[in-house]
């Protein structure tokens, strides 16, 4: 999904005469429905056509290796180019130049821009929330409203207090991106905002689609770009000033003693920024996609998605390889895998440490001796005890859909994150456009209504 945004400016630019099909070879067991695929395009507001190349059978046509993988053909459908993995736009721009001329003469070419119908976008108060976050104290919940690019904050009842962004995003596919300045509220502020951590009367905002940390002023109603340049860096880095640094993806953020850790999902590492003197730097993970235990510098990590600190530890959710995972806080810290086992070692069993298996989670909140998980292509939420490491399901029968009432019986569809005050546990469940609320006391789900929210899009 890294390469997204770099596609949509060549499709734009070469409109009349690029035509790009996705192919979706699926790695999880989940992303084999069509159904599922299906909201992955309206998800990522993809416009080309998708194909589900279920049994792998494009795949293994075109000697595919690694995701994500660029076929180029001519106009007589022979390949005549391939890459693998992330790509730079402007080598990539040069490249697609440099084949339109040369075989432009041969004839072929069919100019003129093909029309195709985008999948319809939900018109719900909500679209695709990714992350929730709370404030127990105010009775506050934070609603990242991920595709309406905004931040809403509501009560525990629903009732909604404040609405951050006007709904539409601050990237612009035909220049070059600028971080945000001080911008009001009814502006546009996010493109894909994710983890958020409250620290007062300040908001902090992983806003994984403009690659940036958000920093939003509550009383002063005013938000700005603390880390990130506004551009996603494809090369791994040593990190040094924030604002002049590019990021990779940040997706969730955690705060402790005066330190912001980030799961940087695109550069397979935790970072850390220091609020008091606007420095980040690489927390752990040597930037290689694997699961490998080791001091922080060398152990390897796999699109962290998820991460809070507690008790002097860093926990985080690896979803590439369905594993949790922490790290010490302190410099000479290792990285432990508590569940999990490899890239390819996914699945649905509650057991002990490593005997339990999840598949693709993004989510985790950590409350007292237990961590609960959004164990999203199982469609469950899950919990771990930290002193013994048992898994058990909380809700969801791991059936896609969406159905409340008794925990075991509710279904969820790709919940992506969660907060727990009190007894309750509050869901993003992502792919049905809700909040859902577990009440643990008497085990029943329901819809958590927001009132008077609507969606930006009306």
């Amino acid at each position: 999904m890294h390469v997204l945004p770099q596609l949509r400016k060549l499709e734009k630019k070469y409109a009349d005469i690029l035509t790009v099909v996705g192919v979706h070879s699926a790695k999880f067991n989940a992303e084999k429905s069509s159904e599922n695929l299906r909201e992955a395009v309206r998800r990522y507001g993809i416009e080309h056509p998708v194909v589900n190349d279920l049994d792998f059978a494009i795949w293994k046509s075109y000697a595919v290796r690694v995701w994500p993988t660029l076929i180029f053909l001519d106009p007589s459908g022979k390949v005549i180019g391939r890459h693998e993995g992330e790509f730079p736009l402007d080598a990539l721009d040069t490249v697609i130049a440099g084949m339109i001329q040369e075989h432009e003469s041969s004839g072929l070419f069919q100019r003129g821009a093909l029309t195709f119908r985008p999948e319809s976008r939900s018109d719900s108060p909500l679209l695709f929330p990714g992350k929730i976050t709370a404030d127990a104290e105010r009775e506050w919940l934070v609603i990242s409203d991920s595709n309406h690019h905004r931040l809403i904050v509501s009560d525990l009842e629903g009732g909604v207090e404040l609405v951050i962004g006007n709904g539409e995003s601050p990237l612009r596919e035909d220049e070059n991106n600028e971080v945000i300045v001080e911008k009001e509220f009814d502006q546009p502020l996010f493109d894909n905002p994710q983890g958020v951590v409250i620290d007062g009367d300040n908001l902090y905002v992983a806003d994984a689609g403009t690659h940036t940390i958000v920093r939003v002023g509550l009383v002063a109603g005013t938000a700005s770009t603390i880390a990130g340049t506004g551009e996603q860096s494809l090369y791994r880095h040593k990190g040094g000033d924030a604002l002049s640094v590019p990021l990779n993806s940040p997706y969730d953020l955690s705060l402790n003693d005066g330190i912001l850790y980030i799961a940087m999902a695109g550069f397979h590492q935790l970072w850390s920024m220091d609020i008091s003197d606007g420095s980040v730097t690489p927390f752990a993970g040597d930037g290689e996609e694997d699961i490998v235990d080791d001091l922080k510098d060398s152990a390897r990590l796999a699109q962290p998605y998820g991460i809070e600190v507690s008790n002097n530890a860093v926990f985080f959710i690896d979803s590439e390889t369905s594993a949790l995972r922490v790290s010490a806080i302190a410099e000479e810290g290792r990285v432990v895998t508590l569940v999990g086992k490899g890239l390819f070692d996914f699945g649905d069993h509650d057991g002990v440490g490593k005997e339990a298996l999840l598949q693709h989670p993004q989510g985790l909140t950590v409350h007292n001796d237990v961590i609960y998980i959004a164990d999203s292509y199982n469609n469950k939420i899950k919990s771990v005890a930290i002193g013994s490491l048992q898994v058990r399901t909380v809700a969801g029968s791991g059936k896609p859909g969406d159905k409340n009432g008794y925990a075991t019986v509710a279904e969820f569809s790709e919940p992506a994150g969660l907060v727990k005050v009190g007894n309750h546990i509050y869901v993003a469940d992502t792919n049905n456009h809700k909040i859902k609320v577990i009440e643990l006391d008497s085990n029943e789900v329901y819809d958590l209504v927001l009132s008077g929210l609507r969606s930006p899009m009306i």
